[in-house]
């Protein structure tokens, strides 16, 4: 799985989860979809996603390096 689906798979999970947690344990976990979201947004302006450079560090390769490697 390429760089760009784990962070959006990550991103989903991460939503429905704080839903979860949101919905059985306490509201204030509201903020945690809020906190996702928010991140979403400003890292489609400025390209900067904390998510992805851990999982870089994870050895998750972009699509542009699966495609260079062939």
């Amino acid at each position: 799985m390429s760089l760009e689906r784990s962070i959006m798979a990550f991103a989903g999970f991460m939503v429905l989860v704080s839903l979860v947690l949101t919905a059985f344990v306490h509201h204030n976990f509201m903020w945690l979809t809020a906190f996702v979201g928010a991140n979403l947004f400003q890292s489609a302006f400025t390209g900067f996603c904390p998510a992805a450079m851990v999982l870089r560090k994870l050895g998750v390769r972009s699509e542009a390096e699966i495609a260079k490697q062939g």
